[in-house]
C-alpha cells in the first residue's frame, strides 16, 4: 500500500444525547418517601439528601456547604451561598493526597457565586442537623465518617437502601431516582413545570438557558397533551360562512334595534278623515309594547306610522295619517 487509507475515513463517533431520560425523575411523592425512608435509616444524611433536591445542588457542592454559607431564618424561605465544591478525584492527582479536591464552580470562572434560595422545608431540615449534628472541624455540614470529607460510597449505600425499602424491589428496579445526582434532575423538572422562568432556574441551578432547556425540557409533564390540542385545533376544517337574512347575520352579536316609541303601539282610524285621499294602512291594528329600548320616555306622537317595504327590507317612517277631529 502506498498511504494509509484511514486518513481519507471521515467518520465521527456519535454524540451521546445531553437530554435526561424522563424515567429517571422521580415525582414529588415518591421523593418525599425516599427523604422520609432516609431519615429513618440514616438521619445524619436527610439534609445532605434534602440539598441535591429542595435547592437542586450537585453532591460536590453539598459537600463542600458550610454553616457559613447558610442563612436560615426561623420560618420562610432561606438562602445557601454556593462557592466551591469538593469532587472526588484520584489521591495522585490531588496536592495532599486525599481523595477530594477543592474547587470553584463548575463551569464557572473562579471565583464565581451562586445564591440559591430554599424552601422552609429544607430551611428546617437544615436547622435540625445542625442542632443534632453539628459541624465538622473546618465548619462543613456534612462529614465523612473520619472527620474527611462525605465519601460518595457512603451515601451511595445509603440511597440504594433508602430506595429499596420505599419503593419495593420492583420498583427499584428500575428508573426513579436510581442516583443521588437524579434528585437534582427531578428538582430542575419539578421548577420548570410549575412555570418558572427559565432564566431564574438556570441561575439557581448554575446552568446557561440553553443547556436547561437543552436537558430538562422534555421532562415537563403535559406538554405532549398541549401541543397535541393545538395541532388539533389547527387541523380543524374552516366552518362554513354563515347564511344572512334578511334581518341581519345570524351570527349578529346585537340584536335589532327595537321601533322607536313614537312610531310603534298607535291605534289607526278605520278610514281616513273627511275629505282627506286614502293612503292604503288603514285598518291596521294596534300592537302592545312595553315601554323599554331606546325610545323610552319619548312623547307618542300622531302623525306617524311604521311601513315597511316588502321590496327592500328597510324600515321607514311614513306620515299619512291625520289626527281625528274632537
Amino acid at each position: 500500500m502506498e498511504s494509509n487509507p484511514a486518513g481519507r475515513i471521515s467518520w465521527r463517533a456519535p454524540q451521546a444525547s445531553p437530554a435526561v431520560d424522563p424515567a429517571i425523575v422521580a415525582s414529588p411523592a415518591q421523593v418525599q418517601v425516599l427523604l422520609a425512608t432516609v431519615t429513618r435509616i440514616r438521619p445524619e444524611l436527610a439534609a445532605f439528601f434534602g440539598c441535591l433536591y429542595y435547592a437542586a445542588l450537585r453532591p460536590e457542592e453539598a459537600i463542600a456547604l458550610r454553616s457559613c454559607d447558610c442563612r436560615l431564618p426561623g420560618h420562610g424561605w432561606g438562602m445557601l451561598t454556593v462557592t466551591v465544591t469538593c469532587p472526588r478525584t484520584a489521591a495522585a492527582w490531588t496536592g495532599d493526597g486525599s481523595s477530594h479536591e477543592q474547587r470553584g464552580l463548575k463551569h464557572r470562572p473562579d471565583g464565581a457565586v451562586r445564591m440559591v434560595p430554599v424552601p422552609p422545608v429544607l430551611a428546617a431540615m437544615l436547622r435540625t442537623h445542625l442542632r443534632c449534628y453539628g459541624t465538622a472541624p473546618d465548619g462543613r455540614l456534612f462529614g465523612g465518617t473520619r472527620g474527611g470529607p462525605l465519601s460518595e460510597s457512603v451515601y451511595g449505600r445509603a440511597w440504594h437502601a433508602a430506595r429499596a425499602l420505599a419503593l419495593g424491589p420492583e420498583l427499584a428496579a428500575t428508573g426513579p431516582a436510581r442516583r443521588p445526582y437524579d434528585l437534582r434532575h427531578a428538582a430542575l423538572s419539578l421548577w420548570l413545570r410549575a412555570g418558572a422562568p427559565p432564566a431564574e432556574v438556570a441561575a439557581r441551578a448554575g446552568h446557561s438557558v440553553t443547556v436547561l432547556l437543552s436537558v430538562y425540557a422534555h421532562c415537563i409533564d403535559g406538554q405532549d397533551r398541549i401541543t397535541n390540542q393545538l395541532i388539533e385545533h389547527a387541523l380543524r376544517p374552516a366552518s362554513p360562512a354563515p347564511r344572512r337574512k334578511a334581518s341581519g347575520s345570524a351570527d349578529r352579536r346585537y340584536p335589532p334595534r327595537p321601533c322607536p316609541l313614537y312610531v310603534r303601539g298607535r291605534w289607526l282610524p278605520t278610514g281616513p278623515p273627511h275629505g282627506q285621499p286614502r293612503t292604503g294602512f288603514e285598518g291596521a291594528a294596534r300592537r302592545p309594547y312595553s315601554p323599554a329600548g331606546s325610545g323610552a320616555g319619548r312623547p307618542r306622537s300622531s302623525s306617524g306610522v311604521l311601513a315597511r317595504n316588502s321590496s327592500t327590507g328597510l324600515t321607514r317612517v311614513r306620515h299619512a295619517v291625520a289626527l281625528q277631529g274632537r
